[in-house]
């Protein structure tokens, strides 16, 4: 079988935890160890889905000379209240800083993650509706 297989393993903590690696040796905790809370799997997927969009637009925007300066996602996911309890809606909201970034070529590089690049997040619109909305800022600029 051909593929770009991917392997993790998690090991149970005995208590209400898991711990997982990657071949590389990066490790994350889910679930609460010792009083130390973790993330939950399913947020867990709404961090996949903004770093894959992430990666795919930062490089996007840097081939299109695009100046960059400052990235942020906020990603809100609203669950279904039966089991299994899969994310029903996805809202996504990208925040760019940097000196004359182009609205078009943002808009761009945004449509080709979520419509063809970011896998995250096109495996999550088979059960999900997705929100997507972005702002352009100047650098420095605050946002609450």
């Amino acid at each position: 079988m051909s593929g770009h297989w991917r392997e993790i393993i998690a090991t149970w903590t005995g208590q209400d935890a898991f711990v997982t690696q990657n071949a590389k040796g990066v490790s994350l905790q889910m679930g609460n160890l010792d009083d130390r809370p973790g993330l939950s799997p399913m947020e867990m997927l709404l961090m996949a889905a903004a770093g894959c969009t992430g990666m795919d637009i930062t490089s996007i925007l840097r081939k299109q000379q695009q100046n960059l300066q400052a990235f942020q996602i906020r990603v809100k996911g609203n669950r279904a209240d039966t089991y299994p309890m899969v994310y029903t809606d996805i809202q996504i909201e990208y925040l760019l800083w940097g000196e004359n970034l182009d609205q078009k070529a943002v808009e761009r590089a945004i449509h080709l993650s979520e419509d063809k690049y970011c896998s995250v997040g096109i495996m999550l619109r088979a059960t999900a509706k997705f929100t997507t909305s972005y702002r352009l800022l100047r650098p420095g600029e605050k946002v609450d």
